[in-house]
């Protein structure tokens, strides 16, 4: 977005004048005003006090038209269509230049002026918009560039040279109430990582981050020490990425020890047991102190879903993974779907068939060749799907890493999919359980600092290493469904339904004894209800009444069934 002129804000008052002109009403050019503001302060900044209110003035009227301009891209399939990626990339670069003016004002800050609670205030914010553009690469499910993280280690390690690593500071989303640190909002960024959030949804994802920032002061930061265990996860300050498997290496923790620190989250992981124990005593999300605007439903499914990585617990798989190579066709979309499990085109059963007028100008013309003792054959017309080839990372019995070009598909999280592990084998069906689009990485891009380096907050350049990029492949994990699929017709009876309405394509997956599972229907997004009648159409017509919901996805329903008698 072209910022325009660049703007003087000689002082606070000037700025802070700017700042409430903001036509909040019209995201789209208050977020062109905002860049305007940004690159104003970075190109002629008032003096450093002024600058440090203004970006504190800031910070609402910016989280409001981020999170209105986000609503371009989110939910979205990826790639990300142009007018989605460029609303993106302009969303990721407004946190790193808050970031970076905040780093900014640290450096400019004259002797007298570098109060310990002053430089604690502003590595927090620098702190917290990292761990902002951070998330906004997850709920783009976009990987996160070159340069983030060593960013935000190297910020924390400022914070702890300074001692201010834990001294108070207000929190940006609730300045009167709410109480955080510098060692807090780094946490928060690390448990937002350790959640997989990739694997979550996009209000899974918003909830956890709230979480984190609200929990992140519950988990204690520590330096690890050769003499103690080795934790099970570390945070190395020198590598560009967040928590990850300690290897048991005494040597090499002795030697890089100074850099890795440990997180304590057993006050966290109680905190997440007593949440969730309110939640099946019926207490609301607001009264257990898990925020609004969340069901209690989703609050117990992601509290379970949480407490395993953010209590650091081994994870247990049901299915050994192991490395494999070669390559799948993909289906995505339930026409291509139905086509190639079914291996034909769908076409409506005779008795609610509707003739469109080139089948009745066919019928017509050609009627004397009929031959009234042969079955009635209307020739459709032929339709072509095409199926995208995914390289194979790894597999499990349970599924399959996949990894492509950008050329392909466009592919949604929890997206409905159809997969053949080879030229001569059939269809199965599959859910696309997590996904992230790759970045472009520069060449040159560092992934770690020697260790003879301190880290310390850099700001960033626009378009440097830590920048969104675009024009990278495609990484998915899909999970398979056990069984092979038929692909049937189907359609809502009962109240409300009238006996010619059309049917619409649908899956029925047999029962698998070995994993205790009895027989489903994949139904279209929107027909579950518990009781409902559904009847479907194979080679002839028969009635069946949906049960519990077994899984569901963006654009599909799974649900247990029993007949109809």
């Amino acid at each position: 977005m072209n910022g325009g002129f660049i703007l003087a804000f000689p002082d606070q008052p000037s700025g802070a004048a700017f700042l409430a002109r903001l036509p909040l009403a019209d995201p789209l050019r208050a977020q062109s005003d905002l860049l305007r503001f940004q690159q104003s302060l970075l190109a002629a900044p008032p003096p450093p006090l002024a600058t440090l209110q203004l970006l504190e003035q800031a910070q609402v009227p910016l989280a409001f038209v981020q999170e209105e301009r986000a609503k371009t891209y989110l939910n979205r399939a990826v790639p990300l269509a142009e007018r989605e990626e460029q609303a993106f990339t302009e969303v990721a670069a407004a946190w790193q230049r808050m970031a970076d003016l905040y780093a900014r004002v640290a450096q400019r800050l004259p002797a007298g002026e570098d109060t310990p609670e002053r430089l604690a205030l502003i590595l927090h914010r620098c702190l917290y918009y990292t761990g902002q553009a951070l998330a906004e690469h997850y709920r783009a499910r976009r990987e996160v560039p070159p340069g983030l993280w060593l960013n935000l280690h190297g910020t924390y390690g400022s914070a702890e040279d300074w001692g201010v690593a834990t001294l108070p500071v207000a929190d940006p989303r609730e300045p009167l109430e709410c109480r955080s640190h510098c060692a807090a909002a780094y946490v928060a960024a690390l448990l937002l990582d350790l959640a997989g959030p990739y694997h979550l949804g996009v209000r899974e994802l918003g909830l956890a981050w709230r979480w984190a920032l609200q929990w992140a002061p519950l988990v204690t930061l520590q330096a690890v020490t050769p003499e103690e265990e080795p934790p099970r996860f570390v945070a190395d300050l020198m590598q560009d990425g967040g928590l990850r498997p300690l290897a048991v290496d005494r040597e090499l923790q002795a030697e890089a020890g100074l850099f890795l620190r440990r997180l304590d989250t057993s006050r966290l992981a109680l905190q997440l047991q007593q949440a969730h124990q309110a939640l099946k005593a019926r207490i609301s999300p607001v009264d257990a102190g898990l925020g609004e605007g969340a069901s209690a439903s989703l609050c117990v499914h992601l509290l379970a879903t949480l407490f395993r990585p953010w209590s650091q617990a081994a994870a247990q798989r049901r299915f050994r993974r192991h490395a494999a190579s070669g390559s799948l066709r993909l289906a995505v979309g339930w026409e291509p779907i139905h086509y190639f499990i079914g291996g034909q085109t769908f076409a409506q059963p005779e008795n609610v068939r509707v003739y469109s007028r080139q089948e009745f100008d066919r019928l017509y013309v050609f009627r004397h060749q009929v031959d009234p003792s042969q079955p009635l054959e209307v020739v459709t017309s032929r339709i072509t799907y095409a199926a995208d080839e995914w390289e194979v990372i790894n597999q499990s019995a349970a599924g399959y890493r996949l990894q492509r070009g950008a050329a392909g598909q466009r592919l949604a999280h929890g997206q409905l999919l159809a997969v053949s592990p080879g030229p001569e084998q059939p269809y199965l069906l599959a859910q696309a359980s997590w996904l992230m689009q790759e970045g472009a990485r520069p060449e040159g891009a560092r992934t770690e600092r020697g260790h003879g380096e301190t880290p310390s907050p850099v700001p960033l350049a626009e378009g440097a290493a830590g920048a969104a990029s675009s024009g990278g492949g495609l990484i998915a994990g899909i999970s398979l469904m056990a069984g092979h699929p038929q692909a049937v017709a189907a359609r809502l009876v009962g109240d409300g339904h009238s006996a010619s309405e059309a049917y619409s394509r649908a899956f029925l997956l047999p029962a698998v004894a070995a994993l205790n599972e009895g027989p489903s229907i994949v139904l279209p997004i929107g027909w579950y209800a518990p009781g409902r009648e559904v009847e479907v159409f194979t080679d002839g017509a028969w009635r069946l009444k949906l049960g519990k919901l077994r899984q569901s996805g963006s654009d599909f329903e799974r649900v247990e069934f029993s007949v109809c008698g």
